[in-house]
């Protein structure tokens, strides 16, 4: 087992590794900005050191700064956790380089998954399903896209070849669409991730986002953890997620789990990951991407599991084989996770600030991961994600009922918050029932406020 581990991030991530290696016995560095200076995980850690000043890409995305503390420090693992340089190459490849293991998959299956039209090209070759898309390398010029445009039929997305996190996303639905919006989209991924080309992809306009936890190890043994619904999302940015997903079926489950799992051994995937599809009305499913890293989401598997997932990914980094079989995952009621932002409810922007008065929910069911304290001042330089409210109950409509009372106990002062989003959700009747798209929130946004401002005003 690993003897010290660095954290390459920051916030409610480094705090949930921070616990794991504590259960595993190893000791943690955490790395911090200038701006993190006073945050929660640089106090939790065993050891802390400043790598830059706030700018995330002169800090967490600075691969000499971290790589600079992990020799000088004496680690011998580095988990990356999600966002920043969990899914960069370079970063594992710098890691094997210096004789410290990453906790993640290998370089080349970032790099492979990375690139979305060759995962494309591997999965469809592997028999997964993909939707009719940009053949070969993707498109750089807006001629090559309005040719796939028209031989698609509208509406088409565009994304980013190199992308993630909905960056260099676009709707288009129609020719005049997509003239204007395809700059638009190749500008946002040239600025995140130094990258012109995208490609399309048919959209479906009534599809459900659904992923499946995969997990395995370097003995080349893989297995599914279920899946989780996150088909809750604003500009492409996820929101809220469940599990199991609410319209999921026994045979749907094991087809899609083991197309989950044919594309983790096609590349030879080690650790954990993420393969994500869209669920159809018909219930024909698509292969969208593989996340190579830890999901922010993962909260809601290991509450219907019972498996830490963290903690599996540690192991698996420091050699150890899968402690499951398919045939012994079981799945134990339903969760919710409600993501948390220091954001203003009605203008969805920012809302960073001093926290007044910070009061998490508690009881049976109840897990809150989050790196705020009272006085502790939200930075403007970073995701707005400021904790996670994750319930488990017996059934969906008992989770329902569940968050609604954590989330009116959950008290939060000095910024604002999207709580009230959240509580409008679980009043509305689509979503108690189920009948929800990746539509859902667009629509949902346009109706009229339904709640007391009385109880807006307490919930945030």
């Amino acid at each position: 087992m690993f003897k010290k581990l660095l954290i390459a991030n920051r916030g409610t991530i480094a705090i949930r590794i921070i616990r794991a290696c504590r259960e595993l016995g190893i000791k943690t560095i955490a790395v911090y900005s200038t701006a993190d200076r006073d945050a929660l995980h640089v106090q939790m850690a065993d050891e802390a050191v400043c790598i830059g000043p706030a700018a995330a890409e002169d800090s967490y995305l600075s691969i000499p700064a971290i790589m600079s503390a992990v020799l000088t420090y004496g680690a011998d693992a580095v988990h990356p956790g999600y966002g920043f340089l969990s899914e960069n190459g370079d970063f594992a490849e710098a890691c094997r380089r210096s004789n410290v293991n990453f906790v993640g998959p290998r370089a080349r299956h970032i790099r492979l998954m990375g690139d979305k039209p060759r995962a494309r090209r591997i999965m469809k070759r592997a028999g997964v399903p993909i939707l009719p898309g940009s053949e070969g390398t993707g498109v750089t010029e807006l001629r090559d896209a309005l040719n796939d445009g028209a031989r698609l039929g509208y509406p088409v997305l565009i994304k980013a070849a190199a992308g993630g996190g909905g960056k260099g996303m676009r709707i288009a639905t129609s020719e005049a669409d997509l003239r204007k919006l395809f700059p638009l989209a190749q500008a946002e991924s040239m600025a995140a991730f130094g990258s012109r080309t995208m490609y399309l992809e048919k959209y479906l306009q009534e599809a459900r986002h659904v992923e499946f936890q995969i997990v395995a190890d370097n003995n080349r043994k893989a297995l599914h953890l279920g899946e989780r619904d996150c088909s809750l999302q604003r500009r492409h940015q996820k929101v809220l997620e469940e599990a199991p997903c609410p319209v999921m079926t026994p045979r749907l489950r094991a087809r899609m789990g083991k197309a989950a799992v044919r594309a983790a051994e096609v590349v030879g995937y080690a650790n954990v990951g993420t393969v994500e599809f869209l669920l159809a009305p018909d219930g024909e499913f698509y292969f969208i991407e593989m996340n190579t890293r830890i999901q922010v989401e993962h909260g809601v598997t290991e509450m219907v599991t019972g498996t830490d997932l963290v903690r599996e990914s540690i192991l698996i980094a420091a050699g150890a084989p899968l402690s499951l079989r398919q045939r012994e995952v079981e799945f134990d009621g339903a969760a919710i996770e409600f993501r948390v932002y220091a954001e203003d409810p009605e203008t969805g922007l920012p809302s960073p600030g001093i926290v007044a008065n910070h009061h998490a929910p508690g009881g049976l069911g109840v897990r809150v991961e989050t790196a705020l304290y009272d006085g502790y001042r939200v930075p403007v330089h970073y995701d707005p994600l400021i904790a996670k409210l994750i319930v488990h109950a017996s059934d969906r409509r008992a989770a329902i009922n569940r968050a609604k009372a954590a989330l009116h106990e959950y008290v939060i002062q000095g910024i604002k918050t999207n709580i009230p989003l959240h509580l409008r959700i679980l009043e509305d009747e689509d979503f108690v029932q189920g009948r929800f798209s990746t539509n859902f929130l667009k629509r949902f946004e346009r109706r009229p406020e339904p709640a007391p401002e009385a109880r807006l005003a307490k919930a945030s």
